[in-house]
C-alpha cells in the first residue's frame, strides 16, 4: 500500500473533496483524522474510514481560530502517539459578492479561513515532519487562485495567498524530506458547487439546469470535477512516487486555466 503506516489529518474532511480524499488514503493503508466544524459529518467518515480497516478520528476543528487548530492538534497526538506525516489543509468557504458590495468582514472570513486556517494547520504540523524528515502538506486551493473572476474577489485573493504561502514554505523545507503542494480544482460537483448554483439562481432568476450547465461549459470538457478527481492526485502528492513534486499547484480542471 502507497500509505502504509502515515498517519493524516485533513480538514474539512466531512464532506466533499475532503471526505474523497480520506478514503482515497486509508484505502492505501494511511490512519486519518477527519477535522471540520460539523460533528455529526466528521463522525459518519470517520465510521465508513474504520470500515475500511485502518484507525480514524473525528476532530472537531474551527482552522479560523488559533486555539481550536492547536487543541484539534494536540487531540490527534494524544490519539495516535505523534503528528500527522499527511497534512491536507481542505477546509475553505466561498461566497461571492460584487466587489463594491463585499464588505470588510467578507473580506476577513475569506482571508482567515481559506488562507489562514492554512497558515495554522501547516505551522501545527511542520515541526514534526522536521524533525521525522519526512512530511507531505497538500493544500487545496482553486484556479481562482491563478486567475480571478467576477464576484470573487475575497476568494480569489486567499486563493492566491494559499499559493503564495505553498511556495515559500515548499522552498524552506525542500531538503528535508518535506514536500508542500497544492491542488487548483475547476468547479467541483460538490455541496458547495451546489450552493453557489443556488446563488446563480437566486440572482439571476435562471433554472438551477441552466446555471449547473454555465458552470460545465466554463471547462474546455463541459464537465465539472469529481472529487475523487482531486483525491487521485492528493494520493500521489502524499505518495513517495509523488517526492519530485514541490512547490507546484496543479490544475485539475479540465483545461480551464493552461497554467
Amino acid at each position: 500500500m502507497k500509505l502504509a503506516n502515515r498517519l493524516a489529518f485533513i480538514t474539512g474532511g466531512g464532506r466533499g473533496i475532503g471526505r474523497a480524499i480520506a478514503f482515497v488514503f486509508a484505502r492505501e493503508g494511511a490512519s486519518v483524522a477527519i477535522a471540520a466544524r460539523t460533528r455529526e459529518q466528521i463522525a459518519e467518515v470517520a465510521s465508513e474510514v474504520i470500515q475500511l480497516g485502518v484507525d480514524s478520528l473525528a476532530i472537531e476543528c474551527d482552522v479560523g481560530n488559533s486555539t481550536s487548530v492547536n487543541d484539534a492538534f494536540d487531540c490527534f497526538r494524544k490519539h495516535f502517539g505523534r503528528g500527522p506525516d499527511i497534512l491536507v489543509n481542505n477546509a475553505g468557504i466561498a461566497e461571492t459578492a460584487p466587489f463594491i458590495k463585499t464588505d470588510e468582514a467578507m473580506w476577513e472570513r475569506h482571508l482567515n479561513t481559506n488562507l489562514g486556517g492554512t497558515f495554522r494547520c501547516t505551522q501545527a504540523a511542520l515541526l514534526e515532519m522536521v524533525g521525522r524528515k519526512w512530511g507531505r502538506v497538500i493544500n487545496i486551493a482553486s484556479i481562482a487562485g491563478k486567475v480571478g473572476a467576477p464576484y470573487i474577489s475575497a476568494y480569489a485573493a486567499s486563493k492566491h495567498g494559499v499559493l503564495g504561502l505553498t511556495q515559500s514554505v515548499a522552498l524552506e523545507v525542500a531538503a528535508l524530506g518535506i514536500t508542500v503542494n497544492a491542488i487548483c480544482p475547476g468547479y467541483v460537483d460538490t455541496e458547495m458547487t451546489t450552493r453557489g448554483i443556488e446563488n446563480i439562481v437566486a440572482r439571476t432568476g435562471i433554472s438551477d439546469q441552466e446555471a449547473r450547465a454555465a458552470l460545465e461549459t466554463m471547462s474546455p470538457q463541459n464537465r465539472m470535477v469529481t472529487p475523487e478527481e482531486v483525491a487521485a492526485l492528493a494520493l500521489l502528492l502524499a505518495s513517495d512516487e509523488g517526492r519530485g513534486i514541490n512547490g507546484q499547484a496543479i490544475n485539475v480542471d479540465g483545461g480551464t486555466v493552461l497554467f
